[in-house]
């Protein structure tokens, strides 16, 4: 017969012992989600990158201190969150979009498009440009807000993990969340009306040429 195949959970104890081929072999399964939860809050591919990787140093350093391999996966997301939101609050000022800069998506980049009289609203409603607006009204949150939106609605995490996770007690978390919502709720309707409405560039409009014209 061949080699046994080691579960998750022989790996675990292996890699709480200090080995770090076994540690390896267990992370691989677990990567995935690291990016993305790093991805979500950070907001680009190459911050998640480096978030990804400081997290998962950081979980190889102090995987002993996760006692049972029942609780590595709450563990980890706190440690994926902690390392995201350090950093973020390390940095001096938080990304300004100008109106005139591109969207960047997975699938690379997009110009920005604003309402004219040619093109109706149902015509740049399309599901990438969708996605993006989302994306970007997550990453004007503040970083506080931007946690619990990522790990309650996009993670799916309950709300005794949020607790766990943040240090505070449920009712905080549900408060908490309840204003990070409101707020995104805000952020894509003030988004959605100043590309409907500023959007247009009103020098451009044919009425006002032919009065200039007529002049």
């Amino acid at each position: 017969m061949g080699d046994r195949i080691e579960d998750n959970t022989e790996l675990f104890e292996k890699a709480v012992s200090g080995d770090v081929s076994s540690f390896e072999k267990f992370i691989i399964n677990y990567e995935k989600l690291i990016y993305n939860i790093a991805y979500r809050i950070m907001g680009n591919q190459e911050d998640a990158m480096d978030m990804s990787q400081e997290a998962m140093l950081k979980i190889y350093r102090n995987i002993s201190k996760c006692v049972d391999i029942t609780h590595f996966k709450r563990w980890l997301y706190t440690v994926v969150n902690n390392c995201c939101l350090d950093e973020l609050r390390k940095r001096k000022h938080r990304v300004h979009y100008s109106l005139d800069s591109a969207i960047e998506t997975d699938d690379g980049s997009i110009e920005r498009q604003f309402i004219s009289p040619e093109r109706t609203p149902e015509q740049l409603l399309v599901n990438k440009e969708l996605s993006s607006d989302i994306k970007k009204a997550i990453n004007d949150l503040s970083i506080v807000h931007k946690s619990v939106i990522v790990l309650r609605d996009i993670n799916g995490l309950s709300y005794e993990e949020l607790a766990e996770i943040t240090g505070c007690n449920i009712g905080t978390v549900k408060s908490r969340l309840a204003r990070a919502r409101d707020r995104l709720k805000t952020i894509l309707i003030q988004n959605a009306e100043l590309n409907n409405g500023n959007g247009v560039n009103k020098s451009n409009n044919p009425k006002k040429m032919q009065k200039k014209e007529r002049r």
